[in-house]
């Protein structure tokens, strides 16, 4: 078993990158996940990679699709207003059917907003990220171990899927340490890219990657089958943790760092006698549906717990086909809601 070591999260993030096989970093400081990027200017020059940080998040954004789009594993990372500006890059990676990360520390908004912990980027990430018709796969790690674990599976997925992936932070999970156990670098199997425009010494036809198609039905053609690829993800790549659920007159929906302080208010509930438990989406796109819907026939209330303004709350309630009430508890402005908050919600809606 690999030796633990207490890392900063922003730290971790970078770490497990490079020992999922990214050696291209194209990045831009902003707080809270300056430290990502510092980290990775000090480690590439020392495995061979590329750090570059560009003269914008616009730059950064446009940089990785370069990479992407030649067959490489890639990654750029920003808080809020920057992952904002890297919007029309994002879209155009979609559009053109590449796999890259992008990494997103999300901090109070909108606007610059300020620079404390916050999840009012849910929208954003899993709705309005850009224009046009797609998705990209979005993971919420709520420890800085599982920060480590999800950043293997976003590239693993963006490129079996072919299409962008988002570790879903914020500065909470950014900034704490904590004890990880960092995957040992293996020599990965190279992920067959033959649409790659990596160079070809004559042997096969010219690449060409590209988001522009003028003729109509070739571009709804390209985007239909890009939408019966995202049906396959939903059938198969939801992901959530469910706890204590089993008996719960009242279930607990909260992901990322949100879920730490639910989890702890559904403990003291439970202490308290309270039949009260937690669903803990970890892919926010695709959505656990299913996990929701089990907690929707258990539960006769949801309670979902956010740090933003109650983001999430339609897609819980849509998920539960409005067959359960769904209230919200919820911080924003950088505020991070209590256990003993939530606690004392619990016990407003189970008198």
């Amino acid at each position: 078993m690999a030796e633990k070591v207490l890392m900063k999260g922003n730290e971790a993030l970078a770490e497990a990158a490079i020992q999922a096989g990214c050696h291209h970093f194209f990045g831009y400081p902003i707080t809270p996940q300056t430290e990502l990027a510092a980290y990775m200017a000090k480690r590439m020059p020392k495995i061979g990679g590329t750090y570059l940080q560009a003269e914008s998040e616009i730059a950064a954004v446009n940089m990785v699709l370069g990479a992407a789009a030649a067959g490489v594993r890639a990654m750029t990372s920003s808080s809020s207003p920057g992952i904002s500006l890297k919007g029309e890059g994002i879209s155009y990676m979609a559009g053109s059917d590449l796999p890259a990360v992008i990494i997103n520390v999300q901090r109070g908004g909108p606007g610059l907003g300020g620079i404390q912990p916050s999840q009012a980027d849910y929208w954003q990430a899993t709705k309005a990220l850009g224009h046009g018709d797609f998705q990209i796969l979005v993971f919420a790690p709520s420890t800085v171990q599982e920060m480590v674990n999800l950043v293997s599976d976003a590239f693993d997925k963006a490129d079996q899927y072919r299409m962008p992936a988002m570790i879903l932070a914020d500065g909470m999970l950014g900034q704490m340490m904590e004890p990880v156990e960092l995957p040992e670098k293996k020599e990965q199997a190279a992920v067959e890219k033959p649409w790659a425009a990596c160079g070809h010494g004559g042997k096969r036809k010219h690449n060409i990657v590209n988001s522009l198609y003028l003729t109509p039905n070739a571009l709804e053609d390209l985007v239909r089958e890009r939408y019966a690829r995202y049906e396959v993800i939903k059938a198969n790549e939801q992901r959530a943790e469910e706890y204590r659920t089993e008996d719960a007159d009242l279930i607990v929906v909260a992901y990322g760092a949100s879920s730490r302080v639910a989890r702890s208010a559904v403990n003291k509930a439970r202490e308290e006698g309270l039949k009260v438990g937690l669903v803990r989406p970890i892919t926010l796109w695709p959505f656990p549906t299913d996990a929701i819907q089990r907690a929707a026939k258990q539960a006769k209330q949801l309670l979902v717990v956010e740090m933003s303004m109650g983001q999430m709350v339609d897609d819980v309630r849509l998920a539960a086909n409005c067959s359960v009430p769904v209230h919200f508890y919820g911080r924003t402005g950088g505020i991070i809601p209590t256990p003993k908050e939530v606690l004392g919600e619990i016990k407003k809606l189970l008198k």
